[in-house]
């Protein structure tokens, strides 16, 4: 068993490096003494084996253009099925930079301008961004917060679904920033929503792997043929094991014709190559990550219990309980404050560097989105601070 207090409990500065959590165009010029929670990345070092194996890789010392090596697509495929129970055939797995890519990419080339893609806010803000940079019609279908616990809206889906414009949806399963790992009735029901309207499944995995203990996460394209057939999935390792900045994704698409499509643009925009650090990253991970992510699941659930007891004596504030991520959403309406107030009560009164809500969508005004893979010295340090933030504000 990983010792969790030896890996995540050390303080590595982030300063030391251009990180971009810490770097002053997210926490400001002078935000340097800020609890930086922004950034949705871990301030935990990679697992050992992903070390050891890029250091490998660089003692080899030459790097020249390269090929996707024999194991990774078969490690990935082994992730997938011990992990979560989904088998993949590999010639359904396309490489891609990122996932972002492979949103852009599938907006792109299966839908058209003016075409109206489904989005589920309060949802991760870069759907927006990607899909007015395309010129396509963004249609909202709200979660609903029912009693502490988001959910979906399937009456709205299925009218905003019937729309002849309507040609897409993105899905974010799990559910980055409010946390719910959407269940298999949840998911499917979507997807018979999706068919009968014909509607395409595009959906952002990126955080399937960090679950925690009391839920399971289900890909989308597991539920059965049908939906397999009307989704593209997109995944990365880039969350599960800390390795954004060296890494790429994987696009998972079953009907050949739309992943023909994609290949074709893949190499038209010439996004296939190869970067031999990520290469090696990825597959070590997917081969032996793991014993470490189990370990920093644990520490994530711990870490949740200790917000969740802090919160307990700080009124005004709830967090809505997490089912996965290392992302927490929380509450602040309670304070009543307005959001511009909001925004800078928490950055000059708290000393919290965080993701205003309301960058997620109107549905986010009164929260904020706070990243909890940290140290726990420095989360109860901000704990602390918030605290104290709330009793100078009510007194």
């Amino acid at each position: 068993m990983i010792q969790t207090d030896s890996l995540f409990d050390e303080e590595i500065n982030r300063r030391e490096v251009p990180a971009l959590k810490t770097h002053p165009m997210v926490v400001g010029e002078d935000g340097e003494n800020l609890f930086a929670a922004g950034v949705a990345d871990m301030d935990f070092k990679a697992p050992p084996p992903v070390l050891e194996a890029m250091q490998k890789r660089l003692d080899h010392g030459v790097f020249g253009y390269e090929t996707v090596p024999a194991g990774l697509v078969p490690a990935l495929m082994g992730w997938l099925k011990n992990q979560h129970g989904w088998e993949v055939q590999k010639d359904h797995i396309l490489t891609s930079p990122n996932i972002l890519t492979a949103l852009a990419m599938a907006a792109s080339l299966f839908t058209d301008e003016g075409d109206a893609v489904i989005v589920q806010p309060p949802v991760f803000f870069d759907f927006f961004d990607v899909l007015k940079e395309n010129h396509r019609e963004i249609v909202q279908n709200p979660l609903i917060l029912d009693q502490g616990r988001y959910r979906m809206d399937f009456e709205d889906l299925e009218n905003k679904a019937s729309n002849p414009k309507t040609k897409m949806i993105y899905l974010c399963n799990p559910h980055n920033p409010v946390g719910r790992v959407w269940s298999k009735e949840e998911l499917r029901t979507l997807g018979d929503i999706c068919i009968r309207h014909g509607v395409l499944v595009v959906t952002d995995e990126m955080h399937g792997d960090l679950v925690f203990s009391s839920s399971k996460y289900t890909p989308f394209a597991s539920l059965g043929a049908k939906y397999a057939a009307n989704c593209i999935t997109c995944i990365s390792p880039a969350k599960t094991f800390n390795i954004a900045s060296c890494c790429s994704a994987f696009t998972l698409i079953a009907d050949e014709d739309m992943r023909k499509a994609f290949q074709v643009e893949n190499s038209r925009l010439s996004v296939n190559k190869n970067n031999p650090f990520a290469n090696v990253a990825m597959e070590a991970a997917y081969s032996n990550g793991t014993p470490w992510l189990q370990a920093v699941i644990s520490y994530l659930e711990g870490n949740a219990e200790m917000v969740r007891g802090a919160l307990g004596n700080i009124p005004g504030i709830e967090m809505v309980e997490p089912e996965g991520t290392f992302l927490l959403w929380i509450n602040f309406n309670g304070l009543g404050l307005g959001r511009d107030e909001l925004d800078a009560f928490l950055r000059n009164k708290a000393k919290w560097s965080v993701t205003r809500g309301h960058s997620f969508g109107a549905e986010g005004n009164g929260f904020a989105r706070v990243n909890i893979a940290c140290t726990r010295t420095k989360l109860e340090s901000a704990l602390s601070s918030l605290e104290l933030a709330v009793s100078r504000l009510h007194s």
